[in-house]
């Protein structure tokens, strides 16, 4: 038996290779499947299950072109229904995978089809869970997910904490916890940032297994404090329920290299969004007028997911060098699969042919901090709200990022704006999307507020996140 976590640092996603006597099952892919694919044919083993844990809302699953090329079958949890071809397991059905089992799990309460899968090893022993969303290591998935449903989430939330005192709980304490996700997901609240653990372990330290805890107490709990989902996650579990492009076709059609005027007349007659997926770093330095950044070397995809509300929307994009299959990939693991090419040079070639150029002013906390003492400053704290509300500046303006479109009325475009995140990726996106909308008086502070809290401003006393 062999088992393999896949995980996937910018979705902090976990998907899962199980091999057995030459079969092998593939626990929620990514859009991207020859890894998996090539990797069972290294081992000359044969694909058999696409297990999906649930309709996953957070990335498009590569389940679709996964079975079509292996010939596997796609198998949910009780109750899915799809507009292609799958098999929806009963609750407590065996699937054999060479001399090793997977038992249906049904889990409802992330969503109502949820399922884990439970690997009993060929001497019949349970030897680990592959949770999905239902139980992540210190916390549980969030409840308010579901496709369609006339349920509310204090109804998921109770179907939550009977699936896991059900059918997880009593589970032995040794048997392994194979998660979907950790942390930086935002399908839950407070995940860890381990990836594998051991179901004792959760049993004493995470809040939602707590033994005494009622009902009630665990509704209260699981939906406090719960973000509104980004908008791109019913887009996302709706792909992943109806189908969608191959990926191969997205990728040829998106990654394709332009020459500066025909990278300047797609974004203009096709109404394409210039995405700048470089560094904080260059963009800061020089950039096209009304591009907007949001650069690989962060959370790329979620970022993406959140600010760009048409899944549709045409995409050309500044890449760095050797980037754009990388860009295209990570675009269509979220759904936006109109990519329509990316600028060949990059942002040398474009100075070459003679266009305009623009910058972004950015500042050290030290000049920042002298200039906030000499004078007023408008401030924009484009954190989240936890970040915010746990210390900000005490003159700050809270502008979170990921309400920025619904929030654009609230500043003013004749004022100057002093623009900063927790290290200074956040708040150049913040910066270039309000650069791109008008609002031309910005000013980055790089490092954002891990180098302010060094300066002497004052801050509002820390108030641990937990406890908010």
């Amino acid at each position: 038996m062999k088992i393999e976590q896949l995980y996937t640092g910018c979705l902090a996603q976990g998907a899962y290779y199980i091999e057995s006597e030459g079969e092998v099952a593939i626990i929620d892919p990514l859009r991207e499947i020859q890894q998996y694919i090539d990797k069972a044919d290294s081992n000359k083993a044969k694909i058999k299950y696409i297990l999906e844990t649930h309709f996953h809302a957070d990335f498009v699953s590569g389940h679709v072109d996964l079975a079509q090329k292996t010939g596997a079958t796609i198998v949910f949890g009780p109750g899915a229904t799809t507009e292609y071809d799958m098999h929806s397991a009963k609750d407590g059905e065996v699937l054999k995978l060479g001399k090793v089992s997977l038992k249906v799990l049904h889990t409802p309460g992330h969503t109502l089809e949820s399922a884990t899968y439970l690997l009993i090893d060929e001497n019949g022993k349970d030897h680990a869970i592959f949770s999905g969303d239902t139980l992540f290591l210190g916390d549980v998935g969030r409840p308010d997910l579901a496709i369609k449903s006339d349920l509310t989430k204090e109804d998921l939330a109770g179907m939550l904490f009977d699936s896991l005192r059900e059918k997880i709980m009593p589970l032995a304490d040794d048997v392994i916890v194979y998660p979907a996700h950790g942390a930086g997901s935002a399908c839950g609240k407070n995940l860890s940032k381990e990836t594998v653990g051991v179901l004792g372990d959760q049993k004493k330290t995470n809040y939602a297994l707590r033994a005494d805890m009622t009902k009630a107490e665990f509704i209260k709990e699981v939906l406090d404090g719960i973000a509104p989902p980004p908008q791109y996650f019913a887009q996302n579990a709706m792909m992943n329920k109806m189908g969608y492009d191959a990926f191969e076709s997205v990728l040829k059609t998106g990654n394709v290299p332009l020459q500066p005027e025909e990278f300047e007349r797609i974004a203009n007659t096709e109404s394409a969004l210039v995405l700048d997926v470089r560094t904080q770093a260059d963009f800061i330095a020089g950039h096209i007028p009304n591009s907007i950044f949001i650069g690989l070397n962060g959370q790329f995809a979620p970022w993406v997911g959140a600010l760009i509300k048409d899944l549709k929307q045409p995409i050309v994009l500044i890449v760095p060098e050797g980037k754009s299959e990388e860009a295209v990939t990570r675009l269509s693991r979220v759904g936006y699969d109109n990519t329509l090419g990316y600028l060949e040079g990059g942002l040398d070639a474009w100075k070459d042919a003679g266009k305009d150029v623009s910058s972004l002013e950015s500042i050290s906390a030290e000049d920042f901090a002298q200039r906030a003492k000499a004078d007023s400053l408008h401030i924009l704290d484009v954190r989240k709200d936890g970040e915010y509300q746990s210390t900000h500046l005490e003159d700050a303006t809270h502008f979170p990022l990921d309400l920025i479109n619904d929030n654009m009325d609230a500043i003013n475009k004749d004022d100057t704006y002093y623009v900063h995140c927790a290290g200074g990726y956040r708040s150049v996106i913040a910066a270039s999307i309000l650069k791109a909308r008008g609002y031309n008086n910005l000013i980055d502070i790089a490092g954002g507020f891990g180098a302010i809290k060094k300066t002497d401003l004052k801050t509002t006393d820390f108030v641990c996140p937990s406890t908010l």
